[in-house]
């Protein structure tokens, strides 16, 4: 068979099914185009998921009658304007999309450049271009895309439900509304507004307005600079989690993107204070010089790759453990919000809470016991009195115990009831993880011989001084294997031709060996919890004041191992209010 070459519509068709997947791709490409063109408010309209319709209207710059006919064409762009492809500062810039879609469905231009008095009119029709005509429009530029892929019926088959296809849309939106506060964003789908963003002054304005009221009551700034690298956003409390990394988002330069080796390094700095099966919620944006970073690896510009990954990764993780360390007392004010709808079910204001670590103890008075005692835990005295003193600490004085297992504190501004199990639980973990630098290795009687890859191999390789730090003594065997030694002590009988493997795949994919992290993690968090405070059990006023002292001095005791709040604050004035006295 003789090798031929492909006509216009078919490349311009190929193309299409690299770059638009479904509606949302048509709308990503679209919308892209319209912020690229300085525009501060984008409409888009959407019927049957935009099966039926894509219509995109925006206040940019808009284009003349021979921008407009070069538009179409492929592999043309006004967004690279150098021949360099590691330097690209726009969100588009492959000059495939209008193309592209124009192969596969009807597709109208109308736009009218900035300053100009007239506009312009160009259709797009299964492919085949028609000649401008003048048209009416204020300024900017209005898209619409009706019938995406009539042109290539196969591709129908493949789409989901309308309300599926629309729910990728409004992600995609989302992402780019959080890149750009200063744009306003307006989503019409089916005759129906799916949201109207304003133009905003902040970033977390933004994020209120697409993540809702409790990420924004509940998010810690994290803003750190390491030389070109500039990291900033915001970031839940653990106590604050969902069930899956949907509200995770990711942009780079601006651009939103997912990437393993940024799901991995939030999945490590998170690794203390959540579950394995929960997910914080944050928004992060990392500016780095453009060479440093290859945006041109997947067609619809989804992926990244970083020139220096570990230099990227290292200062994630950094970032997100200072911003969690500072505000580690703390816990999400959906907490307290909870408790008073249990109190109260009508909707109330959502109480306000304030983080703390002292710099020191805060003397107290001693006080008789309560009615039964216990050998005190701590050492540490005690105040009772019938009246909370001015010098009252943040956690208050014990007053009660419930069911033997919650403790009821007084605090200048409120009541604070405790979960002594799951504070105690963090204590002990914090205190066991303070001792890992002492690690135990336990020496194998016979050295276990491990077959890997090359390339695994050299993945183990490349970790063998921080697998010593966990007490995992490996060297090389040959040329396709190494040999342990020692292995933590903590981690008794173990599988350790699969753990070598695991440790192997989440390097490649995360940049980090978590398997051995988290099982020596889960180790300590069980050993903390069985070595806690039980619930059940009676304790002395000496001892909850002088666990309540403790999580006041310790890291991270806003919430055990696993995200759960360890305490619940109840402002006196929303009290007032539940009794009518406000």
């Amino acid at each position: 068979m003789k090798i031929r070459k492909l006509e216009a519509h078919l490349v311009n068709q190929i193309a299409a099914g690299e770059v638009i997947e479904r509606p949302a791709s048509a709308v990503k490409e679209l919308v892209e185009n319209a912020l690229d063109a300085e525009s501060t408010a984008i409409t888009i309209q959407l019927r049957d998921g935009g099966r039926s319709l894509i219509a995109i209207s925006d206040n940019g710059l808009g284009m003349g009658r021979e921008d407009l006919e070069l538009a179409i064409e492929r592999h043309a762009t006004s967004k690279l304007p150098s021949c360099d492809l590691f330097n690209i500062q726009t969100l588009g810039f492959r000059g495939e999309a209008l193309p592209s879609i124009g192969s596969v469905s009807r597709l109208h231009i109308t736009s009218r450049m900035k300053g100009c008095e007239d506009a312009w009119l160009l259709k797009v029709e299964g492919g085949e271009k028609k000649a401008p005509i003048p048209a009416s429009l204020s300024q900017g530029t209005h898209i619409e895309v009706k019938d995406l892929f009539y042109a290539t019926p196969a591709r129908l088959k493949f789409l989901k439900s309308s309300s599926t296809e629309l729910s990728h849309a409004v992600d995609l939106l989302n992402r780019l509304a959080m890149s750009h506060p200063h744009v306003a964003f307006k989503l019409i789908a089916d005759q129906r507004t799916v949201f109207d963003y304003k133009n905003c002054e902040t970033l977390k304005e933004r994020l209120a307005q697409v993540m809702g009221t409790d990420f924004s009551l509940n998010a810690l700034p994290l803003e750190m600079n390491r030389g070109a690298i500039d990291l900033k956003g915001f970031i839940s409390l653990p106590t604050l989690s969902r069930a899956s990394s949907s509200h995770q988002f990711l942009f780079v330069n601006g651009r939103p993107v997912k990437d393993k080796l940024l799901h991995g390094a939030i999945r490590a700095a998170y690794q203390d204070f959540l579950a394995s099966d929960r997910y914080p919620l944050l928004a992060l944006f990392l500016e780095l010089p453009y060479e440093e970073v290859d945006v041109n690896v997947h067609p619809a510009k989804t992926e990244v790759r970083f020139r220096d990954s570990g230099l990227i990764r290292g200062t994630l993780v950094s970032a997100l453990k200072q911003t969690l360390a500072a505000s580690s007392q703390k816990t999400a004010t959906t907490v307290s919000y909870q408790a008073f709808k249990a109190f109260r079910p009508e909707p109330m204001r959502q109480p306000s809470l304030t983080g703390y670590l002292p710099p020191s103890p805060v003397p107290y008075k001693s006080t008789p016991h309560l009615e039964e005692s216990v050998t005190p835990l701590y050492s540490i005295p005690s105040d009772s009195g019938a009246n909370t003193p001015i010098d009252c600490p943040p956690l208050g004085f014990a007053k009660a115990q419930l069911h033997e297992t919650y403790i009821l504190a007084q605090t200048n501004e409120g009541l604070v009831i405790v979960d002594q199990h799951a504070a105690h639980e963090r204590l002990v973990y914090e205190r066991l993880k303070a001792e890992m630098g002492q690690i135990k290795r336990q020496p194998l009687l016979i050295p276990e011989v491990i077959e890997l890859d090359e390339a695994a191999l050299n993945r183990i390789k490349g970790i063998q001084s921080d697998l010593l730090s966990f007490g995992l003594v490996i060297e090389p065997f040959g040329e396709k294997a190494i040999l342990v030694r020692e292995i933590p002590a903590l981690l008794g009988e173990i599988n350790l031709q699969t753990l070598m493997l695991d440790l192997a795949d989440e390097i490649q994919e995360l940049g980090s060996p978590l398997s051995l992290k988290e099982r020596l993690a889960e180790i300590l968090s069980t050993c903390a919890c069985h070595n806690s405070i039980r619930a059940g059990r009676k304790l002395s006023v000496e001892e909850m004041n002088a666990l309540l002292r403790q999580m006041e001095q310790t890291a991270h005791s806003g919430q055990c191992n696993h995200g759960r709040p360890t305490y619940v604050e109840l402002k006196r004035a929303d009290m007032e209010k539940l009794f009518g006295r406000r």
